[in-house]
């Protein structure tokens, strides 16, 4: 093997070590993205039972299902722009080992742009677990369907 070659291996090497740290990153943001997503299915089988029965049940008023509809939809835009900017972030980390890769083969000087982009993925982070945590300051705190108004047979 020429020299070249080896120095190449070693550079090669060196920039799968660096891209490491943000795979495993990707790892956690796709967990995170799970869970948004188990939520963002839970609100819209609650609201889905609630607009298929009109009927409701003699302790779910007419008036109380609008209103648990109406929260169920401010949690569901504030899910969705979680997914979104949690998504973001895993595209920027993604943008990160590429361009990694990318400054492995051209010479150019690359450090201040992965480090705005790697900084950028983790305001959207950031940003995105606000919105997961409003999500969840409006699914305990908001008015309240009373214990056991639920209709027969929901289980959500």
């Amino acid at each position: 093997m020429s020299t070249l070659n080896d120095s190449s291996i070693v550079a090669l090497s060196h920039i799968i070590q660096i891209s490491v740290a943000p795979v495993f990153l990707l790892t956690g943001i796709g967990s995170i993205l799970g869970v948004l997503a188990n939520r963002l299915g839970r609100i819209v089988d609650r609201a889905r039972f609630l607009e298929s029965r009109p009927e409701l049940s003699r302790h779910l008023t007419e008036a109380s299902a609008e209103v648990e509809l109406m929260r169920l939809a401010e949690r569901k835009r504030w899910i969705n722009r979680a997914i979104t900017l949690c998504t973001l972030c895993a595209l920027l980390v993604c943008t990160v080992i590429a361009t990694l890769f990318v400054a492995a083969f051209v010479t150019l000087e690359i450090g201040t742009i992965v480090a705005g982009l790697f900084i950028l993925s983790m305001l959207a982070l950031i940003a995105g677990l606000l919105c997961f945590l409003r999500e969840i300051y409006v699914a305990i705190h908001k008015e309240r369907t009373p214990r056991g108004a639920r209709p027969a047979g929901d289980v959500s």
